[in-house]
């Protein structure tokens, strides 16, 4: 027969084990809620980056239907360029741009060579740089230090050009480091180059681009907007302003210009004198083609950027990279 005092215990030990259950049932819903969440953002991951596959192959396939068009010439018709397009998605929403991404300074042509053991700094491509960074307003101590040292940056050998820096010129930061020795795949690399700060990368980052190749910038003069007329004075190694060059792209026939030859004919460049290397740069047709995607499905958000080989038929991406510019 219970007592008082057992029915006491008992109902205690009754109402320690229900709290234990309730506090079990409570982590054990948190848990499951935690589960679904995450398998819901899977979801929606997966779902926008599928989408961003099949934007990836519209994109290839436009073109492909640009160069059919008019081959041997990338011209503005049509309002392709950067024209922004909004796709509906079962759950949400994508939209994609596609650009010339081939109208900024490679910065991977401060170099020349295939061999990723044998890349040597090439003197053109830095004075260019130089005068680039001049026309955003760089002074021109910095924008050649920054130029040379770029090339440093991706030359295979260790010794500094004049006003560059090599491996030395690093070892003695807070974190020292060395240079990278190779081609950058990605523009932000420039960011660890000295005489880099974060305010003028941001200045230079819209006209600089890290292509998979060494040649050197080609421009093309058809596709080319009056705000990037900077890439097109850098042809002239400075010897031309940007608002020089802006008169010079407003000066463009309505359906472009139909080669390079006719181009240099237009009568604000008939004193020109460029080098003979500088002078194969202007280009009539895009090899590289950039395109921006912003998907959105259920939870998700995704960003994506993707560099175009239209050279290859049918055209190719070469370059992706997940989440916004940096």
């Amino acid at each position: 027969m219970m007592t008082g005092r057992d029915t006491g215990a008992a109902l205690l030990s009754v109402l320690i084990l229900v709290g234990i259950m309730a506090v079990l049932a409570i982590s054990l819903f948190d848990r499951l809620r935690l589960a679904t969440g995450l398998a819901v953002n899977a979801g929606g991951r997966a779902q926008a980056r599928a989408a961003a596959l099949a934007a990836e192959a519209l994109a290839t396939t436009r073109i492909d239907d640009l160069r059919a068009a008019s081959p041997g010439r990338t011209t503005l018709a049509g309002g392709w360029q950067d024209r922004l397009i909004t796709l509906p998605l079962p759950a949400g929403t994508a939209t994609a741009r596609l650009g010339d991404g081939g109208n900024c300074f490679n910065l991977n042509s401060l170099v020349s060579g295939s061999s990723p053991d044998a890349l040597a700094s090439r003197p053109i491509a830095i004075a260019q740089f130089a005068a680039l960074l001049q026309a955003l307003d760089v002074p021109e101590a910095d924008a050649r230090h920054i130029a040379a040292a770029a090339a440093d940056w991706i030359d295979s050998d260790d010794v500094a050009n004049p006003f560059g820096a090599e491996d030395a010129a690093y070892a003695g930061a807070p974190q020292p480091y060395r240079t990278a020795g190779t081609l950058m795949a990605d523009a932000s690399e420039l960011r660890p180059v000295a005489g880099m700060t974060a305010a003028l990368y941001a200045r230079i980052r819209p006209w600089v681009c890290a292509l998979p190749v060494t040649q050197m910038s080609p421009v093309n003069i058809n596709t080319i907007t009056a705000a990037q007329a900077p890439l097109l004075a850098l042809l002239m190694t400075g010897t031309y302003s940007p608002d020089r060059a802006r008169r010079i792209i407003a000066e463009r026939p309505v359906a472009g210009w139909e080669s390079p030859a006719a181009f240099w004919n237009t009568p604000s460049l008939l004193d020109a004198r460029p080098p003979g290397e500088v002078r194969a740069l202007p280009q009539v047709r895009t090899r590289w083609f950039r395109l921006d995607l912003g998907i959105t499905s259920g939870t998700a958000d995704l960003t994506e950027t993707a560099l175009i080989d239209g050279d290859i038929t049918p055209a190719r991406l070469v370059a992706r990279r997940w989440g916004a510019a940096e």
